[in-house]
């Protein structure tokens, strides 16, 4: 009788199942790396944060509840001013790198003679000062020997003289933020340029047709086309900034932890910073997010039936009625 019992077959995988199985084998080791070098380290940071070194030896760490946060507002005297520099350093940079992309790219998108070799001009200076060699360049003083006015080369001494050293000063330094500015927008000059490129030459005939002048063309036309790109470039401004390797934040933050080996209060100063950085970051894009070109397009969808709703308002030279 045994013999006369049926054999269950073998179940096969599907395709689809075989493909998902292939494809996890695949990307398995992208997730073994992302949660052993990047979310256990985020995971034991977070824990350093609110934590005490008992040894070494191990990495025994015991409940120190929020001793490590109170002593960067309250006890440390160097983590305020070091904030607040940081904080104002971004706030004039910041607006001075997409404003000063937006006008080059805007110039080299229009039909000029070597249009290609002035775009890796641009960006040249991104490729080769950027991360430990803009560090050390810096360090050298090259943002204030580039332009340096103060000896008589570019300006005359007895102009100079005239000015006084006050609005000399003043002007070298402005200049020296200009060097800093243009030698790390590279980035988000070309970004720019993919967002001008991708604007279809129909609107601006149709824009132009209906009485446009070139002001209400760029506020009406191109800002509102290429605002995915200037919210893509609003956000890698403000984190490049924020992460830069001359950043005195991140500097104080790695001496705590490298150089004197306070690992728990330099963990907690990295939060504290990290939660200031995505709290900007979120409140640029929640506001951003309300003049997305997707979402004007989406509203006039919706209002498909309204026919006085354009996705781009221009308004229009009033008719001439003869009586």
């Amino acid at each position: 009788m045994s013999g006369n019992k049926t054999r269950k077959k073998p179940t096969k995988l599907s395709l689809r199942t075989k493909d998902q199985l292939k494809g996890l084998v695949f990307v398995s080791p992208f997730i073994v790396g992302v949660l052993m070098f990047f979310a256990y380290p985020i995971f034991l940071s977070l824990r350093l944060s609110f934590g005490k070194i008992d040894s070494i030896i191990g990495l025994k760490i015991s409940w120190a509840g929020i001793t490590n946060y109170t002593r960067a507002f309250l006890i440390d005297v160097e983590f305020l001013p070091t904030f607040l520099e940081v904080i104002k350093d971004t706030i004039v940079k910041y607006p001075l790198t997409i404003i000063l992309s937006l006008i080059i790219a805007i110039l080299l998108n229009r039909d000029i003679m070597c249009r290609g070799l002035f775009r890796v001009i641009f960006f040249i200076p991104f490729l080769l000062g950027s991360g430990e060699v803009m560090k050390q360049l810096l360090n050298q003083g090259v943002d204030s020997q580039v332009l340096n006015i103060m000896d008589g080369q570019i300006i005359p001494y007895n102009i100079l003289n005239y000015f006084g050293s006050t609005i000399v000063n003043g002007v070298q330094g402005v200049l020296s933020i200009m060097v800093t500015v243009l030698w790390g927008c590279g980035v988000q000059i070309l970004l720019f340029l993919a967002g001008l490129q991708s604007i279809s030459p129909a609107l601006y005939e149709a824009a132009k047709i209906d009485g446009a002048t070139e002001w209400e063309i760029f506020w009406k036309v191109t800002i509102p086309m290429i605002s995915p790109m200037l919210l893509l470039n609003l956000i890698y401004t403000m984190v490049d900034s924020f992460v830069s390797v001359t950043n005195p934040m991140l500097e104080y933050i790695q001496s705590f932890g490298f150089s004197k080996g306070q690992f728990e209060y330099a963990a907690a100063m990295g939060w504290i910073y990290f939660a200031f950085v995505g709290a900007v970051v979120a409140i640029v894009f929640a506001l951003m997010k309300n003049y997305m070109h997707t979402n004007e397009v989406e509203e006039v969808r919706k209002r498909g039936k309204d026919k006085k709703h354009r996705v781009f308002t221009i308004e229009r030279a009033p008719r001439r009625t003869f009586e």
